[in-house]
């Protein structure tokens, strides 16, 4: 299976934080599954560490990148067809987050299961295939 992972999925793989469930890890470690990582992700936590919304989490992009990478860890990088698709995600009156709505459109264009632990995803189910643990 190609799964693309969510920002905290990544954050939480990183840190090997014990909020990330057995079922996630599973998924994410075997060497059947293709995992992806879109840049938007990337994007995200460098804004949020910048804003001082990870106070957790304060590992430098450049090493993400790097651990992510020797993890087996594919990085998808912003793309003009990922951006068109944005405009079709569906806009759900309680989820509006832009982040969330560009890793969809990621996972929409190229194809991908997202793995998210976020219940707001399961509303786009219909849209692209959702893994939530």
């Amino acid at each position: 299976m190609q799964i693309l992972i969510d920002t905290q999925i990544l954050i939480w793989f990183q840190l090997n934080h014990p909020n990330l469930r057995a079922t996630a890890l599973e998924l994410i470690t075997d060497s059947k599954h293709t995992i992806y990582v879109s840049d938007i992700s990337l994007y995200e936590i460098t804004i949020k560490q910048t804003i001082s919304k990870l106070p957790d989490f304060n590992v430098d992009i450049t090493d993400i990148i790097t651990v992510g990478k020797e993890d087996g860890f594919n990085f998808i990088p912003l793309s003009h067809e990922t951006i068109a698709e944005y405009a079709q995600v569906p806009l759900h009156e309680n989820h509006r987050d832009p982040f969330d709505r560009m890793i969809i459109a990621t996972a929409k264009a190229h194809d991908l299961a997202i793995l998210s632990t976020d219940e707001k995803f399961e509303g786009y189910q219909h849209y692209v295939p959702i893994i939530r643990t």
